[in-house]
């Protein structure tokens, strides 16, 4: 990008009271660093605009919107937003997690998660899905690169794109992992964050996305799309959206896997999202999936652990 600025160096001071450890990555839009909190005596994860970008209002409203969202929710499987700021750079202050991505314990790890493991990471990541819609927010951009996993629980991050139902523009989310309907523009509900658990379940049983190789993101902050949503290959040419003009294979054609799972992930990556299960019926189908009764999920005593993700 003309103008790029390096990221800020290990010992600088980004905000009053929070020190840069070390720069964690770079995106088009934000610089993410490990930085230590003075308030809280502890370590945690700063999002902030590029440097280059701090003056663009709507860069800036996104990653403000985030954050104001991950402040106000609370969920066991999400991650916590402690504070926005709007100076003297915009940026959040979220919790540090101490695990690995799914994306990165898929590619490295490569574990082959059993039927009831798979279940578990869907119960999980499809409670906190549940409470975003019932928050009247969809995420849409579930992918194993946004979930972090720690001593078998799931959690999930980066809200950077999730919106009420409704109108879209094309493209938002990340390119591999969308919805048809994404893809295309349009009205959004809360089938299409259904799509986006079955393309990590996919991934997760069987170490493939379903679509790609999920590297490719996009946003709504581009032109607007042609009459067939395209992107822009490594070599320079308009490709279309494989999810707008394939199915994703079934999950059998690559592991042998129970009907009662393989089948609800392939439901859930159905292109029709009319034909997609609920979110109510996708939980109750991976808790008999799993061989977990409702009454033993719904009304665990407190004092009793939530089943782990175990090989993770």
């Amino acid at each position: 990008m003309s103008g790029a600025r390096d990221p800020l160096a290990p010992g600088a001071a980004i905000a009053p009271g929070y020190e840069i450890l070390g720069h964690i990555s770079r995106g088009r839009r934000l610089d993410v660093y490990d930085a230590w909190s003075e308030e809280r005596g502890s370590r945690c994860v700063v999002k902030a605009l590029r440097p280059e970008r701090v003056a663009e209002e709507r860069a800036r409203g996104l990653l403000l919107r985030e954050g104001r969202l991950l402040e106000r929710l609370s969920h066991p499987h999400l991650v916590r937003g402690y504070e926005t700021m709007l100076e003297p750079v915009p940026l959040i202050v979220l919790e540090t997690l101490a695990g690995r991505t799914l994306s990165h314990l898929i590619e490295v790890d490569r574990p082959e998660l059993s039927p009831a493991d798979l279940a578990q990471l869907g119960l999980q990541l499809g409670s906190v899905v549940r409470y975003l819609h019932r928050n009247g927010i969809l995420h849409l951009d579930l992918k194993p690169s946004n979930v972090v996993v720690e001593s078998g629980r799931a959690r999930l991050i980066d809200l950077s794109v999730a919106r009420p139902p409704g109108l879209a523009p094309p493209g938002v989310g990340t390119w591999y992992y969308l919805s048809p309907e994404q893809a295309r523009g349009g009205e959004l509900d809360a089938a299409a964050d259904v799509w986006g658990l079955g393309a990590i379940l996919f991934e997760a049983a069987t170490g493939e996305p379903a679509f790609g190789d999920g590297n490719e993101e996009f946003d709504e902050a581009g032109a607007p799309a042609p009459e067939t949503p395209t992107w822009i290959s490594d070599d320079g040419a308009d490709e279309p959206y494989p999810q707008l003009e394939e199915r994703a294979p079934p999950v059998a054609a690559l592991r042998p896997l129970p009907p009662a799972i393989s089948g609800l992930i392939d439901a859930c990556l159905d292109p029709d999202p009319q034909w997609r299960p609920s979110l109510e019926s996708l939980l109750a189908g991976l808790e008999r999936a799993g061989g977990i009764a409702p009454a033993e999920r719904r009304w665990q005593r407190p004092e009793l652990r939530e089943p782990e993700i175990r090989v993770l």
